[in-house]
């Protein structure tokens, strides 16, 4: 195909997708009976071991293919409008262009987060064909070191195949906090990144003890830059970032449960991936009235809470019911929540 006419493709193709997503959002201003945003898990084991996070092991094998269509058929039914897989390495999974194929033929707009790592041109192209809307890589620094092996160096061939051969939306993660040594670094990934024609944002995460610190002087500052670049190309309502940036609390309603679902590899609906095991129900056992109860269910991590998909789909709803509830205790007495980690 001719660089014309793939530009000419892409266009149609990112046209059709802001379309689904204007659907989405009437969809879900709508109604709030259902989830907006669903992540899923088909595979636990990464490829790699970065030193904060909490959501891989390297021993997991993956859902099979029956469960997982079962699964999504039941987002489906939930009226669920997105669904992004993670994991651990979504890619490890041996299946994972068929889960790609079946979430696009329930209607739904289909995100993937991975490493990259396995990226090749012809992998790019099984995603183009299975349909996949929007993927997110997050590159922790220019060079790998003992914190996170998610670097510009090693990855900046497999960006420069998604800029080829990607039909669908490529977003660039940087981050700060969190043990990162050289927080412009973030810099250098975003700008490189929107050479190669992707957007690019930036989180901000907890250190290597799991806990979550105020940013210092420099990581700020490169907040605050990174944040310009956003603006200009991914508009994202990261807003509540700026506070977390300072270590100050948000006043605002998690709609974690409700709007936002993590489903696990066992099945499990949780609040997300920091507070799993909350409310910890069977996918498949879930109904219109548990979201309906999640909604209205103060979250105690709320204030200091991270996780910038589940912010902004919550977004949505700032305007609507008060939250009255708080979290059931199972079995024994559940403390206050605390949030950790950015997605």
């Amino acid at each position: 195909m001719s660089k014309r006419n793939q530009g000419l493709r892409r266009k149609a193709i990112a046209l059709h997708r802001r379309l689904r997503e204007l659907a989405m959002i009437a969809k879900g201003i709508a109604s709030t009976d259902h989830p907006v945003m669903a992540h899923i898990i088909p595979m636990r084991r990464c490829n790699l071991a970065c030193t904060y996070c909490n959501e891989y092991d390297d021993y997991s094998k993956p859902v099979p293919l029956d469960v997982m269509k079962e699964r999504i058929a039941k987002l489906a039914a939930l009226g669920t409008t997105i669904v992004t897989i993670s994991g651990g390495e979504p890619i490890l999974h041996p299946e994972l262009d068929e889960i790609i194929a079946y979430i696009r033929s329930k209607g739904i707009i289909t995100g993937m987060i991975t490493n990259g790592y396995l990226l090749t041109a012809d992998r790019i192209q099984r995603l183009n064909r299975a349909g996949l809307d929007h993927m997110q890589i997050s590159i922790d620094n220019v060079m790998p070191d003992d914190v996170s092996k998610k670097s510009l160096k090693v990855l900046d061939k497999k960006l420069q195949l998604l800029s080829e051969h990607a039909e669908f939306h490529v977003n660039i993660n940087s981050v700060v906090g969190g043990g990162i040594r050289t927080p412009h670094d973030a810099l250098v990934v975003g700008r490189r990144a929107r050479q190669l024609g992707f957007t690019s944002t930036i989180g901000i995460i907890h250190d290597g003890d799991g806990q979550l610190r105020p940013l210092n002087t420099d990581e700020r500052e490169v907040f605050l830059k990174m944040k310009q670049l956003e603006r200009t190309n991914y508009s994202r309502l990261n807003y509540f970032q700026d506070n977390i940036a300072l270590g100050k609390p948000n006043n605002w309603k998690c709609r974690a449960g409700a709007r936002y679902i993590y489903i696990c590899e066992d099945g499990l609906v949780h609040y997300c991936s920091q507070q799993r095991g909350y409310p910890g129900t069977p996918l498949m056992q879930y109904t219109t009235d548990d979201i309906r109860r999640e909604f209205l269910t103060e979250k105690g991590c709320a204030p200091h809470c991270t996780v910038s998909c589940v912010h902004q789909v919550s977004y949505m709803d700032f305007w609507r019911a008060p939250q009255t509830l708080r979290p059931e205790p199972k079995n024994e007495e559940v403390p206050d929540l605390v949030q950790i980690q950015t997605d």
